[in-house]
């Protein structure tokens, strides 16, 4: 009796240990958290997850096999490029991946599956540019911003992905010449976040900067942060002949991943109405999923024109605008 009790324990304790998934994320803990959340009260799976600022493809390579990471997290094109390109991911097949996100916004290997996308665009002071002032991407480079622009590092992840969808567009001459011509308009040397950039321009250190939607959405919704979010207009700008740039954020399922089965359900999970509302609501993203509705608040911030250079060009184009970057000493 004791034995067959001992086999009975086992039994119950094995598939209640598996009941879980580990995640390493680039995305800051507290953008994940509600999403994390409502996952586990609705399966009852619990998510670890490991915040992996930098580093992320060399840390798995790293641990190989032995990993406990089932997926990956990220933001950004090109880290989901470097991640496949380490050979630490799985493609990954699934009927319901394939229905929620549109076929652009995921690798044509099945190996990366883009969860929200956001837009570039340019912050605005209120008093001092004027509605029309902005209209282009390439305009920034114009004489008329010189000491009127802020931002932050060069060598961002979101920085570099515009600067390679500018060179996927027109070539790396015409990248570098644009970036040179941006950091010439440079109010202060590049620090902080997207954040700190509206700040400066509620500050009066600068009229207008580069920076990411849903940044907007969440500084509104924190009273010590509101004041300097009203101060700003949002401009979409796009490419000469193009549109407004977009990125994503995204999922990967690793090699190693020793949940597969778990990790799965909360990759399909992600891409489910559910979480979609979420990512819309709380994190003020635009869902991957059609039909999913934008908060009211990114609603009222109007329709725009996506960019449609592919995002796998984009990817591609890292290399040779991270080194454009260096090249110019944009931080400098």
């Amino acid at each position: 009796m004791l034995r067959l009790s001992t086999l009975a324990l086992l039994a119950i304790s094995v598939p209640a240990l598996a009941q879980e998934i580990n995640v390493y994320s680039h995305r800051q803990p507290e953008l994940i958290q509600p999403l994390v959340d409502a996952f586990t009260a609705e399966t009852g799976i619990k998510v670890n997850v490991a915040f992996v600022d930098k580093g992320m493809a060399e840390r798995l390579q790293a641990e190989g096999d032995r990993s406990p990471a089932d997926l990956v997290l990220t933001v950004d094109i090109a880290r989901l490029a470097q991640i496949v390109e380490a050979d630490v991911v799985q493609p990954v097949q699934s009927a319901v991946l394939e229905a929620n996100i549109p076929e652009t916004l995921r690798d044509p290997n099945d190996k990366w599956f883009g969860l929200t996308s956001r837009a570039r665009i340019v912050y605005a002071s209120k008093e001092r540019v004027q509605p029309g002032e902005v209209t282009t991407y390439e305009d920034l480079a114009s004489e008329k911003w010189k000491g009127r622009i802020c931002s932050r590092s060069g060598l961002n992840d979101y920085n570099i992905a515009l600067l390679g969808a500018m060179v996927a567009r027109n070539g790396e001459e015409a990248a570098t010449k644009w970036i040179e011509g941006v950091k010439a308009n440079l109010a202060r040397k590049p620090e902080g976040g997207d954040r700190d950039q509206v700040k400066a321009i509620a500050a009066g250190e600068c009229d207008i900067a580069i920076g990411n939607t849903y940044y907007i959405g969440q500084m509104l919704n924190d009273p010590e942060q509101k004041a300097a979010a009203e101060a700003v207009n949002l401009v979409f700008p796009t490419f000469v002949g193009g549109g407004t740039h977009l990125n994503i954020s995204g999922v990967a399922m690793t090699k190693s991943a020793p949940n597969k089965e778990n990790a799965l359900k909360f990759m399909e999970w992600l891409s489910g109405d559910t979480a979609q509302k979420i990512y819309a609501e709380t994190n003020y993203e635009y869902p991957v999923k059609p039909g999913v509705e934008r908060s009211a608040l990114v609603q009222s911030w109007g329709e725009f024109t996506p960019d449609t250079t592919p995002l796998a060009d984009i990817a591609k184009a890292r290399a040779a605008a991270l080194k454009i970057m260096e090249t110019v000493n944009f931080d400098g």
